[in-house]
Order: C-alpha cells, then structure tokens, then sequence
C-alpha cells in the first residue's frame, strides 16, 4: 500500500500538524507501508488531504491538483480529508467556505475533535463518512519519567507553549497572569513560562520566555514546571496540552474549542 499525506514536513518546532504529519508517518512506515507526500506517483491507494490551501507554507498540494490526479493518472485512489482549521480560530471569514469546497472530492473525512465536526455540519457540511479521531502525541517522547511533584514552600510554576501567535492562542490569559505577578502576593506564589512564538508588538513583564523548542529539549522544559495552561480560544484540537498533561502535569484550560 501507498500513502500520500499532503503535508510538507519540517524538522524542528513546527506546530501540530506538522508533528502529526511526522508521526502519522512513522507509524505507516513502521508497519510496512510506504508514504510520500506527493501526487508524482501513479499507484498511490490513498491520498490524505491535510492542507488544501496553496498559500500555506505545509501544504504539498491543493484539492485542485487531487482533482487532476484523479482524473489524469489514477482514478483508483482513494481521498482522505484531515480537517483541523476553521474560520473561528483566528477570526478570519473564509477558511471554513474553502475547507467546505475542498471537502466535496473526499471520499472520508476525519474530524480533529466533536467540536469541529458539529462546527461544519452546523453551516451545511454534509454528515456522510464523516468521523473524529482525536489527535495524540508520541508517549515515546512526552511522557512523565522523572517528574518530580511540586513541594511547598516552592514556588508553583505554570508553563505553556504555542507555535502559533495568535492572540486567541490564549493571550488575554496570559498577560492576565503577567500583571497579576506585579504583585508581591502573587510573585511570591507563582511563576509562569511562555515557551513560544510571541504576537507582533506584545511583551511580557514578568514571565519568562523561551524561543519555540521540540522534542527532548521541550520535553525536559516542561517537566521543570507543576502545570500547564491553556488559554486558546476555539482551538479545533492542539497538541499542546496533550504534551502537557504527558509530561505529567494537570492542566488548566478553558471551556471551549476542541480541547475539552
């Protein structure tokens, strides 16, 4: 078996779907099926649409060139549509028309929470082989060795991380949390981390920032805290709470988006 995921990869920190996109790979490869993550092949079975849209940077390719290749070189195949954006994560106004667009050529699609599938169905998807298969993280990497629990009088620490800047990834929280520690109650109490990609013109005053990591490195920066938060706004499904509550930390988030 063949399998095309329509992702261009990256090394390093890169975000969710560049990480399911890597482990999604392995994982076929391990059991013995061949991937590629383009359309130059003519016997590929199935075709995983991950970004359609030409003017991201990870997508290998459009629903448009899927078209072609259906009806130019193998009608055989397969389409298999990943969805994990919409317009509501980042107050846009049309992504969700294009996904929606993108989705007519699937023969599957796979929703990243129950949040999203109801999202779309709600503004006129239809409901035929539509599913939700939440997203994971490697527990080869993230999980909870050597975590050592918080003792008082330590200071409890709270950490997050985020690839993405926008500011619904949670940045009314997070500055909340930073003038709260102006504070000597709070600064003797608690201390926060952003490890990440920061907004245009934003500054934090009392947290410390670290430039985006992956991997061990993020692995054994998280585990130095004694909880994670989340304050992403809408977020179709992350993966950065996942690698939290792996790493052995309990996680505060907000009731919304995929991420309950």
């Amino acid at each position: 078996m063949k399998v095309s995921i329509g992702t261009k990869t990256k090394e390093g920190p890169w975000g969710g779907g560049n990480l399911f996109a890597i482990n999604l790979k392995n994982f076929l490869e391990a059991n013995g099926i061949k991937v590629v993550n383009n359309l130059q092949e003519d016997d590929i079975d199935i075709i995983l649409i991950t970004e359609p849209r030409k003017t991201s940077e990870s997508s290998a390719y459009t629903h448009i060139q899927v078209i072609n290749y259906l009806k130019y070189i193998n009608n055989t195949a397969l389409v298999v549509h990943r969805i994990n954006e919409c317009d509501e994560r980042k107050n846009t106004n049309y992504i969700n028309k294009y996904i929606m667009e993108a989705n007519k050529i699937a023969d599957h699609t796979v929703f990243v929470s129950s949040w999203l599938k109801n999202l779309y169905l709600d503004q006129g998807m239809e409901n035929v082989n539509k599913e939700v298969i939440l997203s994971g993280s490697d527990h080869e990497v993230f999980n909870n060795k050597n975590k050592s629990p918080w003792t008082k009088p330590e200071k409890l620490s709270l950490v997050t991380h985020h690839w993405g800047a926008n500011w619904n990834k949670g940045f009314n929280v997070y500055e909340y949390i930073d003038n709260l520690l102006d504070k000597e109650k709070w600064n003797e109490l608690i201390e926060f981390t952003y490890i990440g990609n920061l907004p245009n013109n934003f500054k934090f005053k009392n947290t410390k920032v670290i430039s985006p990591l992956s991997g061990k490195e993020l692995v054994d920066q998280l585990k130095k805290s004694h909880v994670y938060i989340t304050g992403s706004i809408n977020e179709p499904s992350g993966n950065h709470h996942i690698e939290g509550a792996l790493c052995g930390l309990p996680v505060l988030y907000l009731n919304s988006g995929g991420i309950p």
